[in-house]
Parts: structure tokens; C-alpha cells; sequence
């Protein structure tokens, strides 16, 4: 029944006329602790410092597939400036699934396994994709819900990763 509710949410993003992104006043990252696709644990805290986009998506969900190859380019250009993404599979299939999607796209990134907990720690979660941009001070600057393009994608990060001199 959930999957069903989370592939309706997606769907209906997919075909929404208009996308939110929004900065968001500065707040506290929740901390969390995921499993890779191999089992290893990957925890927020070895990211202190960098400007994390956390996107929570699914394997099944069109517009989250749609920006994978931008999210892709934008680790690629930006990784060595500190910029970090990390994908939080929603799949409930497990990570045989997900594992077999990170090798057909070539993901570049983090992809680790949700869990309930973290879910709820990031809410409110509407749909997928759901994306936050975590400055290198561990807040949310920004939440985004659905896809965009990567060029307008980019001008958000860049204004956290290299914020222009006051």
C-alpha cells in the first residue's frame, strides 16, 4: 500500500506544471546513519564541511531518474570544490535493485539505503524526489520537491557552494 501511495505521489510530481524549490531558513540537519548498497555504513558526519544535496528517490520514479544525469555531471564538476551528493533510495526492494540501477546509470555518488527513521527526520517528505541542499555548516538552505532542470539545479547549489563575496 505505501509503494502504491509513493508511486502516486511521484507520478502526479511528474506531471505537475510547477516545481518547488525553495530556500528555507537555516536549520539543523537531521544527523543519520544509512547503509550503503554494500553494506557499510555511511553516516552525515562524514560530510561535515562539504555542501551536501541529499535527494531521497526511488528506482521506480520518473522524474527522479530524469535528473540522475545531472546530478551526475554536477558531482563530476564540482566534487574537488566539496560539494557531495548522496542518494537515499526509498526502494523497498532492497539494494540488489538499487545496485543494478547505480551501475546502468553510472552514478558517481553516494547512494545509501533509507529507513523509516531517516524519512521522518527529513519531513515533511510529499514525494519523490525530495531534495535538500545541507551547507558546510550542517543546515538546510534548501528544499526542492520534484524535478528541475540541472542548469537551474546548479544556480542553487553554486549560491551555497561558492556564495558570492559580500
Amino acid at each position: 500500500m505505501k509503494s502504491v501511495l509513493l508511486l502516486t505521489a511521484a507520478l502526479c510530481l511528474a506531471l505537475a506544471p510547477a516545481l518547488r524549490a525553495v530556500p528555507v531558513p537555516a536549520a539543523p540537519a537531521p544527523a543519520w546513519k544509512l547503509k550503503d548498497l554494500q553494506g557499510k555504513l555511511v553516516s552525515s558526519d562524514q560530510f561535515k564541511g562539504k555542501v551536501v544535496v541529499v535527494d531521497f528517490w526511488a528506482t521506480w520514479c520518473p522524474p527522479c531518474k530524469a535528473e540522475i544525469p545531472g546530478y551526475i555531471a554536477l558531482q563530476k564538476k564540482y566534487g574537488a570544490d566539496g560539494l557531495v551528493f548522496v542518494g537515499i533510495s526509498v526502494d523497498e526492494d532492497g539494494p540488489a535493485v538499487v545496485r543494478k540501477f547505480v551501475k546502468d546509470y553510472g552514478i558517481n555518488y553516494t547512494v545509501v539505503m533509507s529507513s523509516e527513521d531517516v524519512v521522518n527526520a527529513f519531513s515533511p517528505i510529499e514525494g519523490y524526489p525530495t531534495t535538500f541542499i545541507i551547507d558546510r555548516n550542517g543546515n538546510i538552505v534548501d528544499k526542492k520537491l520534484g524535478s528541475k532542470p540541472t542548469a537551474e539545479y546548479e544556480k542553487a547549489i553554486l549560491a551555497v557552494l561558492k556564495p558570492p563575496s559580500a
